[in-house]
């Protein structure tokens, strides 16, 4: 299949043989296929060394991997491999590794050289978690220094590049289109009460009956096909699903949860093809570098967990908090 980032596949090659110091700023789309493609592209090209591509979540990194050592016919830890924390599988050979930042961050204390790497590529950057800042500036800071081979590529599917453009300067900057499928948005007014039936006063509304009284009505169409859901928590899914699956909403309907903590052989089932449709509760996770087939209805609550400093006690604690609007369509 040939996806649209294909179409700046020469581009790409043009920039990374250019010479020393070689930096590409990618934007495309979701959908484009540039979380598979572009580390083939790199292998395929003169770059020399490891690939390492940088993600923000371990179950992206693992599917990734397996992915696209598919699409190579190779096997999972050969030429393609990852490493995320607590797992890895790769080869003191393999090409191309996916790793989240928090291991990429380890790795460059342990070899501040990046000794055998040849490229490091930062997908999905616009999330712009800490570590991700920092491991890029300090591979900008080792090609400035001691490495001016290594090439550094950044990815993102909706951030403004204008600002990171010239932060990368002098950077090639790059566009891709994605894939077109006519996407109908509908708005849920929310209403944040409702009246206790014993009299009492007004209780606030789950978040978890609101998706749930949304998702009854998308399994209703005769076109919903498998259904994504999108919950802040593990709280929130087991509470969704329980719902679901006793209130008898679900007959006919496989339910899947699908969130970072659970086995890699949980995420698999939740992403792959079934026999029947299926509904997938899941948090951010499924909001990048994931391909779920079927899925024609997204209902997402708007919301996430994210770790926030509590100064009081000084300690991180997870707060439930709106979405960005960039998350929001990557969702």
């Amino acid at each position: 299949m040939q996806l649209p980032v294909f179409e700046i596949a020469d581009s790409l090659h043009a920039a990374v043989v250019a010479g020393e110091k070689s930096r590409v700023l990618l934007k495309a789309p979701t959908g484009s296929g540039k979380s598979t493609s572009i580390p083939g592209m790199l292998a395929d090209s003169e770059v020399s060394g490891k690939i390492l591509v940088i993600q923000p979540r371990r179950m992206a990194a693992r599917l990734l991997a397996g992915w696209v050592a598919k699409q190579r016919n190779a096997t999972l830890g050969n030429e393609v491999g990852y490493a995320v924390r607590f797992d890895t599988k790769y080869r003191a050979d393999s090409k191309i590794i996916f790793l989240t930042d928090g291991v990429f961050q380890r790795w460059l204390q342990d070899d501040p050289s990046l000794t055998n790497i040849g490229a490091v590529v930062f997908d999905e950057f616009h999330e712009r978690r800490l570590a991700v800042d920092i491991t890029l500036a300090r591979c900008l800071d080792l090609q400035e220094s001691s490495r001016p081979d290594l090439r550094v590529v950044v990815m993102s599917a909706t951030l403004e590049t204008a600002g990171l453009a010239e932060y990368l300067t002098p950077a090639v900057s790059l566009e891709a289109g994605g894939r077109t499928h006519p996407v109908e948005i509908f708005y849920r007014v929310d209403r944040p009460t409702t009246n206790d039936r014993r009299g009492g006063p007004p209780r606030e509304t789950p978040i978890w009956e609101k998706i749930v009284t949304v998702c009854r009505e998308a399994m209703a169409m005769p076109d919903a096909g498998n259904i994504l859901l999108f919950l802040p928590g593990t709280h929130e899914i087991r509470k969704t699903i329980e719902l679901l699956e006793n209130g008898s909403l679900a007959k006919g309907w496989d339910v899947f949860p699908l969130y970072s903590a659970l086995s890699p052989a949980a995420q698999e089932a939740a992403i792959s093809p079934g026999q029947r449709p299926k509904i997938i509760v899941a948090t951010n996770v499924a909001e990048t570098s994931l391909t779920i087939e079927g899925v024609r209805t997204v209902i997402d609550s708007g919301l996430a967990r994210v770790s926030s400093f509590e100064p009081r006690r000084g300690i991180n604690t997870l707060l439930i908090k709106k979405i960005s609007r960039a998350a929001a369509e990557q969702r």
